[in-house]
């Protein structure tokens, strides 16, 4: 792949530490193949995971034993003078990452996962949609793979029983409701056949493996059928007017899981209302600015009736790709500082179903370049004034630059901080750091565009508020225009969702089911954010103190190849760049 751009940390003195971490990748994508089509290697194409809880139970010995020996490592490097800073770091991550997820076995959190925003169902897909699928043998692996999925998702329900037969690690109930209706979403595509059949009848084949990949789609539709339905006579029924909520204890579980970091939950979800109120008041001034005297809802309907928009599913795609390319072109050699590989990334429709815009970074080896998704789910018409700030997020300059970036550098870091190992408060808080930077950069200069970025600014905000008020069932502040002094619920969060936001109602019900799902981790966007944005201050400041020039492109590039980074250590490390 070349020499990387920047090459942080000390001159390579050996990676045992680095090492080990690889290993542990590799052990890992063994037990899990999802993992192993994601990255690129070469392994598993054709299998699924254990999900039953044996599955689990692999997967914590595997942590274990890889933190038994990463203490010898540290302890030999250590010993010999030979931890640098870039093991130094892989060690602190592998560390924290490992023990932070056996947390969630500890407490038997993963009992309860049942997501439906980047859950199971829509982590299939994804793998599906990344498999090569340019050949026959190709589409053989996907037949073998579709094949297996009845038995996988027999597997992720004997995991559900097991959580309902021991009692309070079961999924919310409305949490239950949302999936269930997702998967008939899935299931509704092609005519009725399903998605699996849909993506199927792309391959160009014929006689035995044409039929061998429609009895694949057509028992991966029944799998799926038969998950949904037992979801709503048989799971449902046993969690009946069971919380929502998981309470603070569990809750500090999952935040330290999705942001490295142990935050003060009762001073987090106090900044998170500030914050919400000094972005509601801009809000409010750029609805002004769209439509003089309007509200923010008024202004955003205005703009989704007469705003510029794209008709038509292919061109929003080529839309986007062709926003992601400009983008590329103004900013590399003047803000960034793009190697080759990182010049190209793909705009892509995503599955049917798909409860938000996601990225699918590239493969080790750049053969599979990394990717944006688009949920189009029936729509034709795309106001861009909602797409244009998610964009920069998702592609350029967001999650594209950020874990290309690592792919890129893995050579030097580990396959572990540039894949497996990541915190969502890093890339998530880079990715919102990167809708600001562009905002600093001048390129929400027309109303309407700026409108979208700060209403997905707000929303992120409100995410910290509702997702920690949700499972600590806290009560509304008293200034809230919604619900002052209420606890909250599902339903008022909802309320106050549709109040604040353009979204559509769609994408609302999604976003409580990922509070619902996801604890925490819809706080690792803001509180990310916050913390690149104290990294980026404090590295100015040690360079004013050195007299020293502060160059932002050197700086961002130095950053993005960190690697993964926790927030108990993210500034710190940002600031000596």
């Amino acid at each position: 792949m070349g020499e990387p751009v920047h090459q942080p940390g000390d001159p390579d003195r050996g990676r045992p530490i680095r090492d080990l971490a690889d290993r542990y990748v590799h052990r890992f994508a063994a037990l899990n193949p999802l993992v192993a089509t994601w990255l690129g290697l070469p392994v598993g194409q054709d299998r699924l995971p254990d999900l039953s809880p044996a599955g689990r139970i692999a997967h914590d010995e595997l942590s274990r034993g890889t933190l038994t020996e990463l203490a010898a490592a540290e302890r030999a490097a250590a010993g010999a003078g030979t931890l640098t800073d870039i093991e130094r770091r892989c060690g602190r991550l592998l560390r924290e990452r490992l023990e932070a997820d056996l947390a969630t076995s500890g407490d038997d959190e993963y009992l309860r996962e049942l997501v439906n925003v980047f859950g199971l169902q829509e982590r299939v897909q994804e793998i599906f949609a990344l498999m090569p699928t340019d050949g026959p043998e190709d589409w053989a692996a996907v037949a073998r793979r579709m094949r297996r999925l009845p038995a996988a998702l027999a597997d992720f329900r004997e995991t559900l029983e097991q959580a309902a037969d021991r009692g309070g690690f079961t999924a919310a109930p409305h949490q239950v409701e949302l999936l269930a209706d997702q998967l008939g979403q899935w299931l509704a595509e092609a005519g009725g056949r399903g998605w699996y059949a849909g993506f199927t009848d792309a391959a160009r084949v014929s006689g035995p493996l044409r039929a061998e990949l429609d009895a694949a789609a057509a028992d991966a539709a029944a799998g799926t059928a038969g998950l949904r339905d037992w979801l709503r006579t048989g799971y449902l029924p046993r969690v009946a007017g069971g919380p929502d909520a998981i309470g603070a204890d569990r809750y500090r579980v999952w935040a330290r899981f999705w942001t490295g970091a142990d935050p003060d939950l009762v001073e987090t979800y106090e900044w998170g209302w500030a914050t919400y109120r000094e972005l509601s008041a801009q809000v409010e001034r750029a609805a002004g600015q769209v439509l003089p005297g309007a509200t923010p809802r008024a202004a955003m309907r205005h703009l989704d009736e007469h705003g510029e928009a794209v008709e038509g599913v292919e061109a929003i795609r080529v839309r986007l790709q062709q926003l992601m390319d400009e983008t590329i072109r103004d900013l590399d050699g003047t803000v960034f500082e793009l190697a080759p590989p990182l010049r190209v990334v793909q705009a892509r429709i995503a599955p049917a179903g798909s409860g938000a815009a996601y990225y699918t970074p590239p493969s080790q080896d750049f053969s599979r370049p990394g990717r944006t998704w688009l949920p189009g789910n029936g729509q034709t018409r795309f106001p861009l004034w909602q797409l244009l700030s998610t964009w920069y997020h998702e592609g350029v300059p967001g999650h594209h630059l950020h874990l290309g970036q690592w792919v890129y550098v893995a050579d030097r870091l580990s396959l572990y901080q540039s894949s497996v190992g990541g915190v969502d408060a890093c890339t998530e808080g880079w990715a919102l750091y990167a809708e600001r930077l562009m905002d600093e950069l001048g390129y929400f200069a027309d109303p309407g565009d700026r409108l979208g970025y700060l209403d997905r600014q707000l929303l992120r905000a409100i995410r910290v508020v509702l997702d920690i008020g949700l499972h600590l069932e806290l009560p509304a502040p008293a200034d809230s225009p919604l619900g002052a002094g209420r606890r909250w619920t599902p339903e008022l969060a909802r309320a106050f969702l549709g109040a604040h936001s353009g979204q559509p109602a769609a994408a609302l019900d999604a976003e409580v089911g990922r509070y619902l799902g996801l604890p925490g981790q819809a706080i690792s966007y803001k509180l990310g954010e916050r913390a690149w944005l104290a990294g980026r201050a404090a590295a100015e400041a040690a360079h004013r103190d050195r007299g020293t020039e502060f160059d932002t492109r050197s700086w961002h590039m130095a950053a993005l190849s960190l690697g993964s980074v926790g927030l108990r250590d993210l500034v710190d490390e940002l600031g000596h760049l």
